[in-house]
């Protein structure tokens, strides 16, 4: 026996295997950083805009909420015709159930999906690496034979010296896939592919996002989270190293404010509190914003008209350089 699953595994993706690699061993809310370094667990809410939200300033902040930084910029050299028809059409992709209305939820949603645009555009990259029936789905056997080389009744790893080990990574895979699949069929649609992949970004995934911290940064398999298990997921001393001043603020942090009930430990609840603080959910904030400024009858839902009628909060318009972008293709809208 040698290494061959380097053979048979990257032979046939190998950078897939790499990424899972990363992936496996590492919560998708860290960038793996050497041991001396501290890492940040903490997965904030991000905001929507850099710009203020200064509505009698600008609209700025809406625009890039709504259509995210670069769509926003692509929008500014529109005139106000064209800028209104591409809106009309985005507003028929929000409203998800055809009934009419834009929902407080659906403009949510739709804002979420827009800041996370990247994330989209990364699986859809590699979208047709996993989907090998072209169904327009990945299935976990799908994903498990091109992410671990081997198809269904071959022996699994027959030549990798350290098996259990690949096996620990498939079966934790294998759990995240399940919880990303939300009917249960074991086939990934893209969102529930992409849930997947980023759990970090959806709200059903956080208590697995949870689960996978415990496990990386439990050491004596108890399934809690002591205080030497916290330090030494950001720090590993050299051999007579004092200690630095930032280790001894991290374990009074971790007395004070990460150990809620006092027991020397982190629970499972005491970690989601860590990794997901109650920050303000800013999506769900700015669909507010912009159907309380928006919603003329005051029924808490829009119609397109609404939407059309106030169309400079959501899109605007400098119409001030018209050149390129005006004839490049948007294929989401």
């Amino acid at each position: 026996m040698n290494c061959g699953c380097f053979r048979v595994v990257a032979s046939r993706n190998m950078r897939t295997l790499t990424a899972l690699l990363v992936v496996a061993f590492c919560t998708p809310l860290v960038v793996c950083k050497p041991a001396q370094e501290k890492k940040d667990r903490v997965h904030h809410g991000k905001d929507l805009s850099d710009h203020q939200h200064d509505d009698d300033k600008d609209f700025q902040y809406d625009h890039e909420a709504f259509l995210g930084k670069e769509e926003a910029k692509t929008f500014d050299q529109l005139t106000p015709e064209e800028s209104k028809e591409r809106l009309g059409k985005i507003v028929n992709k929000i409203d998800k159930d055809k009934d009419g209305f834009v929902t407080g939820e659906e403009l949510r949603d739709w804002i979420t999906h827009t800041q996370n645009r990247y994330i989209y555009e990364n699986v859809n990259k590699h979208w047709a690496d996993y989907d090998k029936n072209k169904d327009d789905k990945i299935s976990w056997e799908e994903y498990k034979n091109t992410t671990y080389g081997y198809a269904a009744g071959e022996d699994e790893f027959y030549d990798v010296l350290d098996k259990d080990r690949y096996r620990k990574m498939m079966k934790r895979d294998e759990r995240r896939f399940k919880v990303a699949d939300k009917d249960g069929d074991l086939i990934a649609t893209r969102d529930e592919f992409t849930a997947f992949l980023h759990p970090e970004e959806f709200d059903y995934m956080k208590d697995i996002v949870v689960t996978e911290t415990i496990e990386d940064i439990d050491k004596n398999g108890d399934a809690v989270v002591d205080v030497d298990e916290y330090i030494a997921d950001m720090y590993t001393p050299e051999t007579d190293e004092p200690e630095p001043e930032w280790v001894k603020t991290e374990r009074q942090q971790f007395r004070d404010h990460r150990d809620l009930n006092k027991d020397g430990k982190m629970d499972h609840t005491e970690i989601s509190h860590w990794i997901h603080p109650h920050d303000y959910d800013h999506a769900d904030l700015e669909a507010k914003h912009l159907i309380y400024e928006s919603d003329k009858d005051k029924d808490d839902k829009l119609t397109k008209s609404e939407i059309l009628e106030n169309w400079n909060m959501f899109v605007g318009s400098q119409a001030t350089n018209y050149g390129e972008d005006l004839t490049r293709r948007h294929d989401e809208f």
